[in-house]
């Protein structure tokens, strides 16, 4: 799941980075929007952090492929991310600052997947009830973030009118 989020993860950067700006222009909606509703994607995320039982039965046993959601959109490719590509791509003027952005969007990501895919091993050291006490900790964290991203966007948007 780690190099599938990450590959997800990259497209997705890359992408908005190159081609947002306009398609975003080209739909009426303002980069704050975009803040406004990654955030809540991120709070629901956030939440369901909070709140999930661990408990195991028989009908939730099933792995879930949670590499497109939660981990690609809103975690790695979130509001922020995806702003940031947007302005770092509008301000690079050549084809090397796009080639330096491009790159460092694929550090980032590289060093982002090492790490999901040594979790495991943190997992075992940390143990079960060491995983449900970070898992709702990061999930209050994660929280306020959100509400970060939904703040800032409105603020942003009353600031524009």
């Amino acid at each position: 799941m780690a190099i599938k989020a990450t590959i997800i993860s990259a497209i997705l950067l890359v992408g908005f980075g190159l081609y947002g700006e306009p398609l975003l222009h080209h739909l009426g909606i303002n980069i704050n929007s975009v803040r406004i509703a990654g955030g809540l994607l991120l709070f629901y995320s956030a939440f369901g952090m909070i709140t999930q039982g661990s408990e195991t039965t028989a009908a939730n046993t099933k792995k879930t492929d949670i590499s497109v959601y939660p981990l690609s959109i809103p975690l790695i490719a979130g509001p922020g991310a995806l702003t940031l590509v947007i302005l770092l791509f509008a301000k690079a003027p050549t084809v090397a600052s796009d080639l330096a952005v491009f790159a460092a969007i694929i550090s980032v990501l590289l060093l982002n997947m090492v790490l999901m895919m040594l979790s495991k091993h943190l997992q075992r050291i940390i143990g079960h009830t060491g995983d449900e006490i970070l898992r709702r900790f990061l999930g209050v964290i994660l929280a306020a973030l959100a509400v970060q991203f939904v703040y800032d966007g409105i603020k942003n948007l009353s600031s524009s009118f």
